[in-house]
């Protein structure tokens, strides 16, 4: 019994290590979970978007070739907005700058982003645009914190802009 003594406030002082240890990894765990949900949230809204550019699209061409007033390049602006976006615009280019403004409003520093970042074109294949690729392609990106981008490419920098790319037939 003599060599007994305090043996109680080791095992309570572990029992607190441990729980200690369990709760900030749980706090991490919180903080990760956290990430993924805004990544998601706003994957989902670059997905509604690039949706309902090829719904307008495919309206407008009848499943024909896609119009050209609906392409716009990397490093192009988009047309300008018209004086209301409260009704669809009948032009192309006229829906193309009110889904720009949507886009912009909706996703997180994609105002920057709509010249450089942003492009709507013909596709021979991934990441390839071109003049007569039988595929449409649609990127559009947004700012994030540094590394907190979840996608694959982004991941291994530490640069500060998701993208989301959308390759359909028309």
């Amino acid at each position: 019994m003599k060599y007994a003594l305090g043996f109680s406030l080791i095992e309570v002082l572990v029992a607190v290590v441990l729980t200690c240890i369990g709760l900030l990894g749980m706090v991490a765990l919180q903080g990760r979970a956290l990430q993924y949900i805004q990544d998601s949230a706003q994957r989902n809204t670059a997905a509604t978007l690039a949706n309902d550019l090829v719904e307008m699209i495919r309206l407008r061409s009848g499943g024909q070739a896609v119009p050209a007033g609906y392409l716009k390049t990397a490093g192009a602006s988009f047309p300008s907005t018209p004086s209301s976006c409260a009704n669809t615009p009948s032009a192309a280019d006229q829906q193309l700058a009110c889904w720009a403004l949507r886009a912009s409003a909706l996703l997180p520093g994609a105002r920057e982003l709509l010249v450089d970042e942003f492009h709507i074109c013909r596709s021979a294949g991934e990441n390839r645009c071109a003049a007569a690729g039988e595929l449409l392609e649609i990127q559009l990106a947004w700012k994030v914190r540094p590394g907190e981008c979840l996608d694959a490419r982004a991941a291994d920098s530490a640069e500060p802009i998701c993208r989301y790319r959308l390759r359909t037939r028309i």
